[in-house]
């Protein structure tokens, strides 16, 4: 588990072994059950989480009770209600576990703390936060301008090793389209 974050974190910066030490020695490690919570909606977001094995999904529930997917986190992905885990609102999310999930889990004050005594992380924390609002953009655009059949080229991009491991009704949520629909454009489309 420490080497694969490790790595990761190697991979996209510089970092001294008192500094990756300090890093780690932050870090709780949580196994999640497939449709384990992390976040239930309403809760504060108390951690940032990165995933080492497994996927999260991180979603809304409408009115009509529909589960609305706003994203995947799969391997080497960071997951949090980023608007909750800043300001201590209750969150408007949820976040569980679509299959057995391994996290690396820091509270917020360790979050901070981190940022502030490793440039280098609080550089890379950043370089993710601007990519991560380049990409909801991008999400967004995507969703409100393109067809469905181009929404999922674009998921399927995004997200190469995905479509096989996620159920397809959840796809399709993540999409904005119906089940049905999904079908008939996967059937028009070679993997």
């Amino acid at each position: 588990m420490d080497e694969i974050f490790l790595n990761y974190l190697t991979a996209r910066g510089t970092f001294t072994d008192a500094e990756l030490q300090q890093l780690v020695s932050a870090t709780l490690v949580k196994q999640l059950k497939r449709r384990e919570l992390l976040l239930r909606q309403g809760e504060v977001c108390r951690y940032m989480a990165f995933v080492v094995s497994g996927c999260l999904r991180l979603y809304r529930t409408g009115e009509d009770a529909v589960e609305h997917i706003l994203r995947f986190a799969p391997e080497n992905w960071w997951l949090n209600d980023y608007e909750s885990f800043r300001s201590g609102q209750p969150a408007k999310s949820t976040i569980d576990a679509l299959e057995d999930t391994l996290v690396l889990l820091w509270s917020k004050e360790s979050w901070e703390r981190l940022k502030r005594e490793i440039p280098t992380f609080d550089a890379l924390q950043n370089h993710l936060l601007i990519r991560s609002l380049d990409a909801q953009v991008d999400r967004l655009h995507t969703t409100i301008s393109l067809p469905a059949e181009e929404r999922y080229h674009a998921f399927l991009t995004s997200f190469p090793n995905l479509y096989q491991r996620v159920p397809l009704h959840m796809i399709a949520s993540y999409l904005g389209v119906t089940r049905k629909t999904l079908g008939r454009i996967r059937q028009h489309t070679s993997l």
